[in-house]
């Protein structure tokens, strides 16, 4: 299981040296989760939340320019979505023209850092998938 060590910044709260469970012991069942990652594996919602967390307050079109052939409509839903469960928060300006940009709450950050290394992992079997299959 994964434990939290708020004592040290320096900790990696994610560690790839623990053991995975032998036969004889249990893993933990993660079962009760499903509305975290019911959200999070929506299309692009993870990738979303390391995209503002890599560029910090972010207007739509700097977010939108990071993806490739992702519809505006799939792109609004997924901000509104990450806003209403409160990994972002959405900062409306009276301007003209109008200006909104989003940004990570605290729980959006906690969560960016903990998904780096699994979007990290999931993109190197993408390429070895992609080199094997060439």
């Amino acid at each position: 299981m994964i434990e939290d060590s708020s004592d040290s910044a320096s900790d990696d709260p994610i560690s790839t040296d623990d053991p995975l469970p032998t036969a004889d012991e249990s893993p933990s069942c993660y079962c009760r989760l499903g509305g975290v990652f019911d959200q999070l594996s929506r299309q692009y919602a993870m990738q979303v939340i390391c995209v503002v967390g890599a560029i910090g307050p972010a207007r739509y079109g700097d977010i939108d320019e990071a993806f490739e052939n992702v519809s505006s409509s799939t792109l609004s839903a997924r901000l509104e979505e990450l806003v209403d469960a409160g990994y972002l928060s959405r900062e409306r300006y009276a301007e003209i023209p109008p200006r909104v940009e989003y940004d990570l709450t605290p729980t959006g950050e906690e969560l960016c850092r903990r998904l780096e290394p699994l979007l990290e992992w999931a993109e190197s079997q993408e390429k070895s998938d992609s080199a094997e299959s060439a």
